[in-house]
């Protein structure tokens, strides 16, 4: 197997990059200047080494400690709980949520053998049990998906025996949608939520 192919393999095996577009980015790394490709390749080996899981919270960081769990100015008695790492800046870039976060890395799915053993759930309810009560609010911030429903469901009875509120984050129509084009699902879950204006 080529090098080419290699990386082009490689490529492939990220999410949302099938082999074509893998394969243009060969070619276009392969016509660009060597020291770009060069300071990529570095780029990655220094990913490989020096990020890891924060011991808190799950999140990546370079230090035991992400920068969210470090900063002692986070509302500590608020933890958003959310399946992927990258779902925290997400709900950073919004600029409205102050308080920690809890990477589940991933969602309940039986059918893929993910059960709560697999997920960073006893880490969780350990975390909320040795916080003596100053977590007060759990959001579940997974994804309105079947199994990220049956995560959330599955949360919400571990969490509430515990202590703290548990809430989920709101769904409905997005800003600036067409309700003919909406799906009957979400229309019904914006009902549901609806509030005084």
């Amino acid at each position: 197997m080529s090098a080419i192919e290699r990386l082009t393999d490689e490529f492939a095996r990220l999410p949302g990059i099938g082999s074509r577009t893998a394969l243009r980015l060969v070619h276009h790394l392969m016509k660009g200047p060597k020291d770009d490709t060069r300071r990529l390749a570095r780029s990655l080996v220094e990913l490989a080494d020096r990020i890891r899981a924060c011991d808190v919270c799950g999140n990546f960081s370079e230090h035991d400690l992400c920068e969210i769990c470090s900063n002692p100015r986070r509302d500590r008695s608020v933890l958003c709980v959310v399946e992927e790492a990258y779902q925290v800046g997400a709900i950073e870039r919004t600029g409205q949520y102050r308080g920690l976060f809890h990477v589940l890395g991933g969602r309940l799915s039986p059918l893929d053998g993910i059960g709560p053993e697999e997920l960073n759930v006893a880490a969780l309810l350990g975390r909320i049990e040795d916080a003596g009560g100053e977590i007060r609010e759990v959001i579940v911030a997974t994804n309105a998906s079947v199994e990220g429903e049956a995560t959330s469901v599955y949360l919400e009875q571990e969490i509430r025996p515990l202590g703290p509120r548990v809430t989920r984050l709101a769904r409905g129509i997005p800003v600036g949608s067409d309700l003919e084009y909406v799906d009957g699902t979400t229309i019904a879950q914006a009902l549901a939520g609806r509030r005084e204006i």
